[in-house]
């Protein structure tokens, strides 16, 4: 294969095999479809070489292709480590702090918290990411993630915050109707909410081992959701306790359930531990997730 030295050309080829289609790299580049598909056509023929198998739609890597994607990686690894370093020395009380959180946290406890970070540090501008899923720290798709497991990878620094056990949830007009579930196998005897059913979650993948099929009556993908079907009625719904105790139309009707405790920690990488406003985050946010431990914890309100 004849030299390459355009990053962009990297870029191309390890977005297509990222996603294995057209409309999937698309995408990730910021462009559609058919930019992307004369973007790799005219590198392909610039450089005389297939750099994937078309099949049914899903752009496989060559032999070739798959020797430039290893490249590619490497490259994109050394540039993310390049800026990691730079971001880790910044000493400025300023910039921007790119946050993830998933949409329970954010909407029953995070905007607080970060209402009082902003008085204190107001030159520090905050993107908050929804995102039930684990955004890639390492990749800088977030400076920090506030997650509900343990960091397991070794250049990531983390904070234990708190517990978070999860249990049933039903509104009163629901229990006057329909009375209470006594345990788990009565659930099937109730109307359940569940999720949708391509979730991953460790809560849908509960229900589905322990909740029958029938007894389902609702299901979305959205945590929130299905705590505003509880509190309109519909049924019954496995939520964590920070987000049902507060909810004065709704109750516990059953004890937290062990297996599904997980643990919140305040995560970044190793390399942006220092950075000032990263420091200055994680000693006020962290303080403040802290200074709700309880609540987290499932013994803030108890009805």
């Amino acid at each position: 294969m004849a030299s390459i030295n355009d990053w962009n050309e990297f870029r191309i080829v390890l977005a297509v095999a990222r996603a294995g289609s057209l409309v999937g790299a698309a995408r990730e580049l910021g462009h559609d479809h058919s930019t992307v598909f004369r973007w790799l056509n005219a590198l392909e023929k610039r450089r005389a070489v297939q750099l994937f198998d078309r099949d049914s739609g899903q752009y496989i890597p060559t032999e070739a292709g798959a020797r430039m994607v290893l490249a590619a990686e490497r490259m994109e690894a050394e540039a993310f480590a390049l800026d990691r370093s730079i971001t880790g020395q910044d000493t400025r009380l300023s910039g921007k702090l790119r946050i993830t959180s998933s949409e329970t946290l954010a909407y029953r406890i995070l905007n607080e918290v970060l209402a009082g970070f902003r008085r204190a540090h107001d030159g520090i501008e905050i993107e908050l990411l929804v995102d039930n899923r684990q955004l890639d720290l390492l990749r800088r798709e977030a400076d920090i993630a506030i997650r509900a497991t343990r960091p397991l990878e070794g250049d990531l620094f983390g904070r234990k915050i708190a517990s978070t056990p999860w249990t049933f949830y039903a509104s009163s007009a629901y229990l006057v109707d329909r009375g209470c579930p006594s345990d788990i196998a009565s659930l099937s005897g109730h109307a359940v909410i569940g999720w949708d059913s391509s979730a991953v979650a460790a809560a849908s993948e509960w229900l589905a081992k322990n909740v029958p099929p029938n007894a389902f009556a609702y299901r979305s993908s959205s945590l929130i959701n299905q705590l505003m079907a509880v509190k309109a009625g519909v049924g019954l719904a496995l939520l964590p306790c920070y987000l049902g105790d507060l909810e004065p139309d709704i109750n516990r009707v059953l004890e937290p359930l062990d297996e599904l405790t997980r643990e919140l920690w305040l995560i970044t990488h190793r390399d942006l531990r220092n950075t000032a406003r990263v420091r200055a985050f994680f000693d006020h946010v962290g303080g403040g997730l802290l200074a709700r431990r309880a609540l987290l914890e499932g013994e803030g309100v108890r009805r």
